[in-house]
């Protein structure tokens, strides 16, 4: 039941007592599925905890945000779907503790969908070593009795069996069905048996080589190549190399001049980051490209400009938006499925690799996309604020599907 009000002031007897709740919620943060995500910990020990306090009316999306994520205080929950996304994450991590090592606890956290008040309630589950005493039913003697016996307890087996056919049909059928978003963007790249090349680029640096103290002279910054990988890449990488793996699905980490036009025929590529530089020939054919000159940052269309630009970006890319572009395609140079994820500067590819990876942000990408949009090439174009020198969940501003 949902506790609004202060612990103890309830008198139904199937409240839940708050030492009860509390050590549940110690056994929750301590499972693997929540041991692995300090954010789902930071969000359910949260919302429990206001919860017991009898402060479950503070509880709204805003709150959550300002006090969970470290929004700002302008934060508008329209415009960042972060709390809304997480919610959904701790759903599923319930689900799954409580379907494996949590069968067993004798308290159950619950979080139901469009609430972020939890409910506690006590489960009933029987010991595992409890007997059940068993009497067989009687069987008749032999003869004709026992004849009519065995034919009458036949028959009475028919509606049993149909009913488990129809059971596993409509668990099949179900599990057919229940493919999730994640299962449809990745399912046409990740059908074959082939690794998957996980491909970063470098960073063109300039390194000062200079004696200290000496007066800096432009000759003195020296290009340093095949040496470094932007941040935001690395954050892109981590996410998509944990995603293959929980999918058991094979690939190999590509860096740089390590990537070539062979590899991508051979089998199906991610590319992360940076389409201006290392894959700028690849993806420059495509109707959204990230164009960066001196005169305009931003995304063209079909190699117009378009609204989604950034402003006087600085010189050190820190800024407080950025876009990116996230393209899934059988291209017709390698012959094979490629995905590519980049953005502007780093916090925009960071944003799309999370994007790409979470199931509730491409449920939310695609709501509203072509009912066949699973088996069509498709570009995503996001736009993603930045608070603090972190990017928020992204938003799709455009998209094109063929």
């Amino acid at each position: 039941m949902t506790h609004g009000a202060a612990p103890g002031a309830s008198q139904d007897s199937n409240r839940v007592p708050e030492d009860s709740v509390r050590q549940e919620l110690n056994r929750v943060l301590s499972s693997h599925e929540f041991h692995s995500s300090k954010r789902s910990q930071d969000f359910i020990r949260y919302v429990v905890e206001h919860t017991l306090t009898g402060r479950a009316d503070m509880l709204k999306e805003r709150t959550i945000g300002i006090d969970v994520f470290g929004r700002s205080t302008s934060y508008e929950p329209s415009d960042d779907a972060t709390v809304r996304v997480k919610a959904g994450e701790v759903r599923k991590r319930l689900g799954l503790y409580y379907a494996g090592q949590g069968a067993t606890d004798p308290v159950r956290i619950e979080l139901p969908a469009g609430t972020y008040i939890p409910e506690f309630r006590w489960i009933n589950v029987a010991p595992a070593d409890t007997a059940l005493e068993v009497t067989p039913p009687p069987v008749p003697a032999p003869g004709t009795g026992h004849r009519k016996w065995v034919r009458r307890n036949r028959l009475a087996w028919i509606p049993v069996a149909i009913l488990a056919i129809a059971a596993i049909g409509w668990w099949l059928a179900r599990g057919r069905s229940s493919a999730t978003a994640l299962d449809q963007f990745w399912s046409p790249v990740l059908n074959g048996s082939a690794p998957v090349s996980l491909c970063a680029a470098y960073v063109p640096v300039y390194g000062l080589n200079r004696a200290a103290g000496d007066p800096t002279r432009s000759e003195d910054f020296v290009l340093l190549t095949d040496q470094f990988v932007g941040g935001g890449d690395l954050q892109a990488t981590a996410r998509l190399s944990s995603m293959l793996t929980r999918m058991q699905r094979p690939y190999i980490v590509r860096i740089g001049n390590d990537v070539s036009f062979k590899d991508l025929r051979s089998a199906p590529a991610i590319l992360i980051g940076y389409s201006y530089t290392r894959w700028k020939e690849i993806s420059s054919e495509m109707r959204y490209f990230i164009e960066v000159s001196n005169t305009r940052v931003g995304i063209t269309d079909n190699g117009k400009p378009t609204p989604w630009t950034i402003a006087n970006l600085p010189a050190d890319r820190r800024t407080n938006e950025d876009y990116a572009i996230v393209s899934r395609v059988f291209h017709p140079d390698t012959h094979a499925m490629l995905v590519e994820i980049a953005g502007i500067t780093q916090y925009g590819t960071e944003a799309a690799a999370e994007l790409v990876t979470n199931q509730d942000l491409l449920a939310e990408a695609f709501h509203g996309a072509p009912a066949d949009w699973r088996k069509k090439n498709l570009q995503l174009v996001l736009h993603v604020k930045v608070i603090a020198g972190t990017p928020s969940s992204p938003k799709v501003v455009g998209a094109y599907y063929w």
